[in-house]
């Protein structure tokens, strides 16, 4: 029953994206709208070469873009017509790649029409992007391999899928360890009713499918990952009558998350670290979620499960790291340990 009901839903929100909306101005509520966090330059740069048609098709909900990407591998869930993945291919450089992955046909189409396009104004001499007609929760069928990405982004997709836990599961799959699931999505303030979950513009609007927010953190640790790290969150409005008095007391979040994939070492205790201002468009400062801020050569204490998370993802690179305790070196040794 529940797998018949499951391909309804996935049917639905086909029709939705595929035939209903045409545009970005055609979505119901402000659920599928960029968050108002200042875009560093060189991402703005990067958002303004990707092609108006595909930029036009763009539905997500948050800025999932996220930092230290050259010669990084990218799976994109439920990458659309392609915008967030012609941004990123940009920014991981031609040794760098990205995969976008899409159930809806359509908005595939319109996202490997522009390939050649991309490639030829980013001055590439081979393609650095691949599209993927598949499904989020069965990247398996889709070819992705065990542990081929350093980083998965989804923006305001996993809602869209009924087994949420089976998306995450693929995604820890094909993660590398320390790699990074960076997403954008909506969340439910209560458990949803099912005529709430089973609304065709509700679900399709990115209300319906909404995770309950305490959901995410049993989930997320059942499979395997770190907590989730809260980025940035922003209230949506729902700007139709009939869907407000439908949805009741519930209130809905975009929120951006950070999901990280360690390997299983032995415990890690609290350290000082130093940021070394290495990352681009993050010279200065480094904002890594919504309790932590870094700036170049400041001294920060990070509790245990951060510290974990520098030493063993993409970040390692940036940050000095030192048991608490040990003295720091200055900024002129820092310079010296890097030469």
């Amino acid at each position: 029953m529940a797998t018949t009901r499951d391909a309804e839903i996935r049917k639905d929100v086909q029709t939705y994206y595929g035939q209903v909306l045409k545009k970005s101005a055609d979505l119901q509520t402000n659920a599928c709208v960029t968050a108002a966090r200042p875009v560093p330059k060189h991402i703005r740069e990067a958002l303004q070469n990707v092609n108006e048609e595909v930029s036009l098709r763009y539905y997500g909900c948050g800025l999932v873009i996220p930092e230290c990407l050259e010669n990084c591998w990218i799976l994109d869930l439920g990458s659309g017509s392609g915008r967030d993945c012609y941004a990123l291919s940009q920014l991981v450089g031609e040794k760098g790649h990205v995969t976008g992955i899409d159930m809806t046909e359509g908005q595939v189409e319109v996202a490997n029409k522009y390939i050649e396009y991309h490639m030829e104004k980013y001055g590439f001499q081979a393609p650095n992007v691949t599209f993927i007609h598949g499904y989020i929760e069965k990247l398996g069928e889709a070819g992705i391999k065990n542990e081929s990405y350093d980083i998965v982004i989804s923006n305001c997709v996993i809602n869209l899928v009924p087994d949420k836990q089976q998306v995450l599961q693929e995604v820890y799959r094909v993660l590398k360890h320390g790699g990074e699931l960076y997403f954008s999505d909506v969340y439910a303030s209560l458990e949803l009713p099912e005529e709430v979950r089973t609304h065709k513009v509700l679900r399709g609007e990115c209300l319906g499918g909404a995770l309950y927010w305490k959901d995410l953190a049993i989930l997320a640790q059942k499979i395997g990952f770190c907590p989730p790290r809260l980025v940035t969150a922003n209230f949506i409005t729902v700007q139709n009558k009939e869907l407000e008095n439908m949805i009741g007391d519930c209130r809905f979040v975009s929120a951006t998350f950070r999901l990280f994939k360690l390997p299983k070492t032995g415990p890690t205790k609290r350290c000082q670290v130093i940021y070394n201002g290495g990352i681009t468009g993050h010279e200065k400062e480094l904002i890594f979620d919504a309790n932590f801020t870094f700036k170049k050569d400041e001294t920060v204490e990070v509790d245990e499960e951060t510290a974990a998370i520098l030493k063993n993802s993409r970040f390692a690179q940036d940050f000095l790291i030192r048991p608490i305790g040990e003295k720091l070196p200055t900024c002129g040794a820092i310079l010296l340990l890097k030469q």
